[in-house]
């Protein structure tokens, strides 16, 4: 069989290779995804972003738990720092998901960031597309530990849950910016922990403040309310009822708001396609860059040298570019 027919039939292998050879950005993997694109569209995909330490990788292995034993099939992306050594993925998610390894039914695959930033890393969207077509019901990502800045998570994701957890230092501070923005479930964690119930009022008033601030300016119309659910991922306290709250975002969604579904999935395909063509356009001026015997080490020479500025070389290539397709 093909790559394709193997991807297509769940082949658990074929998939990893597939994965290991879009995080190396091996030139084949190309046609392979343009033949499983098609086969798209049937996973949910949820995204799990916070703080370090906010319990992100229990969290989600509490909620495989839950999924498989509705019968669901599921598949987790998990980004880890970049080893300063190896270039790949500190494996400290996995570490904590390890009695879904035997599991047939259930996928893990650790990312490595390598240099990109947003939370996740520049190959997401292209192992999204193959974990969908591989027939699994719900992906899970759980970006790298993120700050106020790395919302591309949301480019990804159906559902986005923003998790942190008690003691951060200013509560606001550590959750505040754009990363209110984009999620759909908060999730308070190690709720046990002293100041949790000053954590949860004060997202709420957060929450509450950015509503009425919303429908007085006419920024947005009454939608779906992000809830705050408390959770205790290590005793698997709350995940009922968050993986409940997941379900309900779904149902409104399709059931009551398709248009911002709608929005949604045309962002994701906006997203994707830029991230594509940005990256296949940079390897192909660069080949003929270095085909005119511009090795990229020499040109970042003589950047830094001043004897020339980067962005009028930028410029010139592009215009080079087109010229000669013209």
């Amino acid at each position: 069989m093909s790559v394709v027919e193997q991807v297509l039939k769940g082949d658990v292998r074929a998939v990893a290779r597939l994965l290991r050879d879009i995080d190396d950005q091996v030139p084949s993997t190309r046609s392979i995804l343009q033949q499983l694109y098609p086969h798209t569209g049937n996973a949910y995909v949820i995204g799990i972003t916070g703080p370090p330490g906010a319990g992100k990788s229990t969290l989600v292995d509490q909620m495989t738990a839950y999924y498989r034993k509705q019968g669901k099939t599921v598949a987790i992306l998990a980004v880890d720092p970049t080893s300063p050594f190896s270039g790949g993925a500190i494996l400290g998610d996995r570490i904590r998901m390890q009695r879904h390894f035997l599991d047939k039914d259930v996928f893990i695959r650790s990312l490595a960031t390598r240099g990109h930033f947003g939370g996740i890393t520049k190959s997401t969207h292209d192992m999204i597309t193959v974990l969908d077509a591989m027939g699994k019901d719900i992906i899970m990502i759980e970006t790298v530990g993120v700050g106020q800045g790395e919302v591309e998570i949301a480019e990804c994701a159906h559902t986005t849950l923003v998790v942190t957890v008690p003691g951060l230092g200013d509560d606001i501070q550590a959750i505040k910016a754009g990363i209110m923005e984009i999620g759909n479930i908060f999730v308070v964690n190690k709720a046990d922990r002293e100041g949790a119930k000053k954590t949860v009022q004060e997202l709420r008033n957060l929450l509450e403040m950015g509503k009425k601030f919303r429908m007085e300016t006419g920024a947005g119309k009454n939608g779906w309310d992000p809830p705050v659910v408390e959770t205790q991922a290590h005793k698997g306290i709350g995940v009922d009822t968050l993986c409940g709250e997941i379900e309900k975002h779904r149902e409104y969604l399709t059931a009551q708001a398709p248009e911002e579904l709608e929005q949604i999935m045309l962002k994701r395909a906006l997203h994707q396609f830029s991230a594509t063509l940005k990256d296949e356009l940079f390897k192909e001026v660069i080949k003929r860059m270095e085909g005119k015997g511009l090795k990229l080490e020499d040109v970042a020479k003589k950047i830094m040298a001043k004897e020339i500025d980067p962005y009028s070389l930028s410029r010139t290539l592009i215009k080079e570019e087109f010229k000669e397709d013209a």
